[in-house]
């Protein structure tokens, strides 16, 4: 390590160091000759007549409806609009983003033109996705967003990586909290990124900006689960943690990544992953930096980890520690992870937003650590508030976090924000609505004993403090909504993925279980190869998805009896095998493996696979036939829908034989790729809804998700063909380049392919979003087509 190099980053730090220590002798004066108290005082009492409302009993009643507590997400919005408060509620958020995120000023006319220009914009987002088919923030929205922004394949890309991070993600550490924060870092990022072009590039030039921002955001954002969360885990060893924490720092130190070398530990493979990716995230905020600003993007990097790492290492069973080793690190981290953003988008130098984030920081700091004071007493670490929880009758020295919060609040409105009386409101608003949301969650009794804990030394105030907490309203904020949104999505989403491979796993098992053809015991003369063949090729390692689909449509959607149902599942893979034979034949695309093993005629002989894929066509209308529980009409309605369906896969297979060494346009092979595959999926949906008697309405709803679900299979199929894995998809790859078929690859583009691909995701979404009937299996089974790997 070069020594001198050395040096310097810890000159960084001690810069910062005594800064950060200037700062909090300057709140530690004010703290002792309470100070804060008579100027909050008269704040609040100013600012409680916005807040404070006495209601008639009709409007008491309506206010019940308003919690954003107790009502879902979209509701609260339409709420809010309803009763004409949506206005001040986003123009209260917008504004706490610009002076948390932006460090902007709220005094100034220009700051106060772009929030009012945001809060239109997103009020418009919110109402008219109330009453739209796609769930605001969800995959979905995002493509649609990046779609207008003329950054797809970045949105694309990001998806990819969150999806990679959360199933590496080791156990014991939060996955839904590792996307989140991931998530909110790269808004940040784009945010400033946004505030810095101020409207005035070309739309070309605002794409690779937003291209660039969002992939800046996602590599600082690698930091908190790879390092910070992964730290705090506690999941490697001390031997494991002592030789990561080096790597980090001699990366921050020198400017590059050292090689990993052998790994001595049991955390092997996650350290070899996560050296990988933050190796290749390292290297790309470097190559982002300009030259003249990069030395200050490391130094300000340095503070920021190395500000952790002192607080990280802190013990609360050491009772010693000073105020200052106390609360500098809450100083210097929770300003510098800010202003790492501005240097990291190489934003113009800007002294008035630098010292406004800095100074802001720990007020930020010291209310996440109020609300999480007791998941952070369990884990033994130690935060201004645990620390006093446990030592405050010992040490007569120890400042009262709670009081020095009021006075970074009264020190910001009045020294940093110059007695803005905007900043006022939206910083009081902020203070007081914590305080509720902790009450809320914990319950009113353990309240007041926290309260009873950390009150100041002027009883007034206190009163003064609860009685705001009581009864003040219109203080909540639309990222505390957005978070407790996204967090209740991803954990629900998380619990449903588990649930739909759970219903795949048990359903696939039982269908396995009924799939096998009996051998003809009357005629022992006769060989059943035919059987012997299908069941060949039953046996194969098939998804089973079409009558998976049935399934859930039958039994968990429309109720029907499952023993009922067994004809039908048995029908649908039958007709699906059979084709799969006759696709697999020489005289079609010639295929040597299918499902992992030979394929049919390879075992037997083509006049054997071709009279076995008739039988089994002939065997599916069979089973058909004897689905004797339902209404007839409806059974022989439902083999009339299922034999145009057959006609219909064998035009599309026969398109696709004349398509052969001929280029295709893209409707073309929509066409195509409809009959040959999306029609299985309608007929898995259709054909349980005609025996449900389901409504027009519902059976429209299903066949667009169908044809839209369908296609994006057949996307992913060919992006598989030509980057899969033959172990992991169970047949050859680069049949299609052999073939000389035209594919969505070839002509598309493998970028082009994956956009289209994502397309038809997102209209399948939004179709089962706009019919009657929320399927939530079939949303997980579209996430399951695209991010496949087989």
């Amino acid at each position: 390590m070069n020594e001198e190099i050395q040096i310097n980053a810890n000159a960084s730090y001690r810069r910062a160091e005594q800064k950060a220590n200037h700062y909090f002798k300057k709140l530690h004066e004010q703290v002792k000759k309470k100070t804060y108290v008579p100027i909050l005082t008269k704040d609040i009492q100013s600012w409680k007549h916005n807040h404070i409302h006495y209601h008639s009993l009709l409007s008491l009643f309506s206010r019940k409806k308003g919690n954003a507590n107790s009502l879902e997400y979209k509701s609260y919005i339409q709420w809010l609009e309803h009763t004409g408060k949506l206005n001040n509620y986003l123009d209260r958020s917008i504004s706490y983003i610009f002076m948390r995120d932006l460090g902007k000023s709220l005094h100034s006319s220009n700051t106060q033109t772009r929030i009012k220009t945001i809060v239109n914009s997103l009020k418009r987002q919110l109402t008219d996705s109330a009453g739209t088919t796609n769930e605001l923030y969800s995959l979905t929205w995002l493509y649609r967003r990046g779609q207008k922004e003329g950054i797809e394949s970045t949105i694309i890309w990001l998806i990819n990586k969150l999806k990679e991070i959360s199933s590496n993600i080791p156990k014991g550490m939060d996955a839904t909290h590792a996307k989140r924060k991931i998530i909110k870092i790269i808004a940040g990022v784009v945010m400033n990124e946004i505030e810095e072009m101020n409207g005035q590039v070309s739309p070309k030039a605002r794409a690779q900006k937003l291209d660039r921002a969002i992939r800046l955001g996602y590599s600082y954002g690698l930091t908190y689960p790879f390092i910070d969360d992964l730290l705090d885990a506690k999941i490697l060893s001390e031997k494991e943690e002592k030789a990561f924490t080096e790597w980090i720092r001699t990366s921050l130190v020198t400017g590059k990544v050292p090689k990993l070398g052998e790994w001595a530990g049991k955390n092997r493979e996650l350290i070899r992953y996560i050296h990988r990716e933050l190796k290749d995230a390292f290297e790309y905020m470097k190559s982002q930096q300009k030259e003249e600003t990069r030395q200050y993007f490391f130094e300000q990097a340095f503070v920021f980890y190395h500000s952790q790492e002192v607080d990280r290492a802190r013990d609360l069973s050491y009772g010693h520690y000073t105020n200052e080793e106390l609360y500098i690190p809450v100083i210097l981290k929770s300003s510098s992870s800010r202003l790492i953003v501005r240097s990291l988008i190489n934003a113009d130098e800007n002294k008035e937003i630098d010292n406004r984030t800095f100074y802001y920081g720990i007020y930020n700091q010291l209310a996440d650590d109020f609300a999480d004071m007791f998941e952070d007493l369990k884990d033994e670490a130690v935060t201004p508030y645990t620390y006093y929880m446990k030592y405050h009758d010992k040490r007569t020295d120890l400042i009262n976090p709670f009081e020095l919060y009021w006075t970074v609040i009264s020190n910001l409105i009045h020294h940093v924000y110059h007695s803005d009386k905007k900043s006022r409101e939206v910083i009081l608003d902020r203070a007081i609505n914590g305080l509720k949301r902790f009450k809320e969650r914990m319950g009113a009794r353990k309240y007041d004993e926290v309260m009873g804990l950390f009150a100041s030394g002027n009883p007034e105030f206190n009163r003064l403090i609860q009685k705001m907490v009581r009864k003040a309203d219109d203080v909540d904020f639309f990222d505390k909504l957005l978070r407790d949104h996204m967090i209740t999505n991803l954990n629900n989403d998380g619990i449903e993925k588990e649930d739909f491979l759970n219903t795949i796993e048990i359903v696939r098992d039982q269908i396995n279980r009924i799939l096998f053809i009996p051998k003809n015991e009357k005629n022992p003369l006769m060989k059943d190869t035919i059987i012997e063949a299908a069941n060949y090729s039953l046996e194969g390692d098939g998804k089973r998805l079409r009558p998976i689909m049935t399934w859930v449509m039958g039994v968990n959607e429309y109720g029907i009896d499952q023993s009922a149902m067994e004809p039908l599942l048995k029908s649908l893979e039958y007709m699906h095998t059979a084709s799969l034979i006759f696709d697999d034949l020489p005289s079609q695309d010639n295929a040597s493996i299918r499902r992992g093993r030979p394929t049919l005629h390879e075992v037997y002989n083509i006049a054997i696979a071709e009279l076995t894929g008739l039988f089994l066509t002939q065997r599916a209308t069979r089973e058909q036939a004897s689905l004797e529980q339902f209404d007839s009409k409806a059974v022989l309605n439902m083999i009339r829908y299922s034999s145009k369906i057959t006609e219909d896969m064998c035009k599309g297979q026969a398109m696709d034989l004349n398509s052969k060494g001929k280029q295709l346009t893209l409707e073309q092979l929509n066409t195509m790729c409809f009959y040959k595959t999306g029609i299985g999926f309608e007929a898995a949906l259709i054909m349980p809804a005609i025996l449900a008697n389901a409504g027009k309405l519902e059976m429209d709803a299903l066949r667009k998700y169908a044809y839209h679900a369908g296609i994006a299979f057949q996307i992913k199929d060919d992006l598989l063909d030509v980057e899969g894995d033959l172990n992991l998809l169970g047949k050859q790859t680069g049949k299609d380049a052999e073939n000389n078929n035209s594919t969505f690859v070839t002509v598309l583009g493998f970028e082009g392919a994956e956009k289209a691909m994502w397309e038809h995701y997102c209209q399948a979404m939004e179709a089962l979003q706009g019919g009657p009937r929320k399927v939530v299996f079939l949303k997980h089974l579209m996430d399951y087509i695209v991010h496949r790997d087989r």
